[in-house]
């Protein structure tokens, strides 16, 4: 996303949750040097947060937009089987990190007399349960409502809130465990069939949602990538079309 905000001649700030976060970015970003600003943040800490939007306006003058899109996994288990510190962690970063995030920025916003607030939905957001996953899919459903009451609440006000939904995208959230390891979930064959039908590369979801949160107008916004029309032509076509991102 902060490649194609880039491309579309925006200045952006990029945080991640420690320094060495964005050593992988760095290469991707150097054509676009002077034109975005790194900085470390944890959404579980609201002091943090408030530090994120200060810089950011300490070197742009302002800002526009907003996307709260940090996000915490724990492993694929059963919640009884699941470590006490992942329930910590799922809460503090998917709805307490979403909450402060979205506080900060929308009393910011109100006082500059403009902006948008962008929440990252994802397994959960529309009800569906999937066995092994609800602490997650709890977390993302809190999101949707929490979103939606947001604008609500910001109807009189200059400032939007917006919903935008990935589908299934290829990143170390899917593929990799909380603890760094390959996630157990890749190698489940009904898993890997599904994904492959359904996922995409960020890129592709990136120039998708950037061009339509820029032009955006509406209250409750809400943008959907991968809809239900869409997944089932991908079903339709699967025998014909072999697409392969998890090998």
């Amino acid at each position: 996303m902060a490649i194609e905000f880039l491309k579309s001649g925006c200045n952006v700030t990029i945080s991640g949750s420690k320094p060495e976060s964005f050593d992988k970015a760095k290469d991707r970003l150097k054509e676009y040097e002077y034109k975005y600003i790194y900085v470390t943040c944890n959404v579980r800490n609201i002091d943090h947060i408030k530090s994120l939007w200060l810089k950011s306006v300490e070197t742009w003058g302002s800002v526009d937009i907003w996307i709260n899109n940090a996000g915490q996994n724990c492993p694929r288990e059963s919640l009884w089987n699941t470590p006490d510190d992942y329930i910590d962690a799922v809460v503090d970063t998917n709805i307490k990190g979403i909450m402060y995030g979205s506080k900060v920025a929308a009393e910011h916003m109100i006082n500059q007399g403009h902006g948008q607030i962008w929440n990252m939905e994802g397994l959960g957001s529309n009800d569906m349960i999937i066995e092994q996953t609800i602490l997650y899919g709890t977390s993302k459903r809190a999101l949707t409502y929490f979103t939606k009451g947001l604008a609500k609440e910001l109807k009189d006000t200059p400032v939007k809130a917006g919903r935008l939904s990935p589908g299934m995208m290829l990143t170390e959230f899917i593929t990799k465990s909380p603890t760094g390891e390959v996630s157990s979930v890749t190698q489940d064959n009904q898993f890997r069939k599904v994904f492959n039908t359904l996922g995409d590369e960020p890129e592709t979801v990136a120039k998708f949602f950037i061009p339509r949160i820029l032009s955006n107008t509406k209250q409750d916004a809400h943008l959907v990538w991968l809809t239900n029309m869409k997944s089932a032509k991908r079903f339709m076509m699967a025998p014909f079309n072999k697409r392969e991102l998890l090998k």
